[in-house]
């Protein structure tokens, strides 16, 4: 019986972890397409600050050829038909590249100012006096890496106390952005784990911390499930080579990744792209 019930955890186990995976997958593809896009963008947008450059000296060089044309007459209050014409063109086509300038600009920076925001209330809740605590933004998302020191015991996935207290600072940021999504991660060194009847290995070690914090956040700390993924990535995204003890230590930590609903502001950008 006891190895039915230990067959059917490990089962259990492994599709946890394969939907994870599946997850972290389909995260880790719309991440991409959206820094994609913003890089596509950024290169139509500096397209069209040139063009716009280009139509300026246009423009400077029509009104100097009218100037010169109403020297030529001797009357200084009127231009040529054709030069008005031409001047009135420039200055449209000058304003449709403006506008169109503006709202990227206005889409890009929005996403900006809410990463930066977030950033600053995620710094501010959970301070910046613990050198076991980390908080960086890479492409766009915001990453908060927590020692495992901190964490767990060596070789244990049950929470610490102390760990309690950085995670209801989490808690309390993750609850005042309903509409961001959370992914937790498990990483480890490369130290295998020699296992015992419920882990096996790093996977497992790494996917179980992961978990354990995922049921921290949402049972004693009130954070709704449906914005967190558990994730565990085993030794296989180190910071640091596993040479010294110092650098293993490094590695083994638990990643919370804090992923903005970015849908609207991808909107706003792909109809931009669609006018080009």
């Amino acid at each position: 019986m006891k190895k039915v019930v230990l067959i059917v955890s490990i089962a259990a186990l492994m599709l946890s972890s394969c939907g994870a995976k599946k997850k972290i997958a389909d995260l880790e593809q719309k991440n991409k397409e959206c820094q994609d896009l913003l890089n596509s963008t950024t290169v139509k947008l500096n397209l069209c600050i040139s063009e716009k450059e280009a139509l300026n000296q246009q423009n400077d060089y029509l009104k100097k050829n009218n100037s010169d044309l109403i020297n030529n007459v001797g009357n200084m209050t009127t231009l040529t038909h054709q030069g008005a014409q031409n001047i009135e063109k420039a200055l449209e086509t000058i304003k449709e590249k403006d506008l169109k300038i503006s709202r990227m600009q206005d889409a890009l920076t929005k996403k900006d100012s809410v990463t930066l925001a977030l950033v600053t209330s995620l710094k501010s809740s959970v301070g910046l006096s613990d050198p076991d605590i980390n908080i960086n933004v890479e492409k766009g998302v915001v990453f908060i890496s927590i020692a495992d020191k901190l964490l767990f015991k060596s070789g244990s996935y049950v929470v610490s106390d102390r760990a309690k207290e950085v995670l209801a600072k989490v808690a309390k940021v993750i609850n005042d952005k309903p509409d961001f999504e959370c992914m937790v991660e498990g990483h480890t060194d490369n130290i295998p784990y020699t296992g015992n009847a419920i882990l096996l290995d790093n996977w497992d070690l790494s996917v179980k911390r992961s978990t354990a914090i995922v049921r921290v956040l949402t049972k004693e700390l009130k954070v709704n499930p449906a914005q967190l993924i558990a994730a565990g990535r085993s030794e296989f995204i180190p910071l640091v080579d596993n040479n010294t003890a110092d650098n293993r230590a490094i590695n083994r930590r638990t990643r919370i990744v804090v992923l903005p609903k970015i849908d609207q502001f991808y909107d706003m950008i792909e109809k931009e792209m669609k006018k080009q």
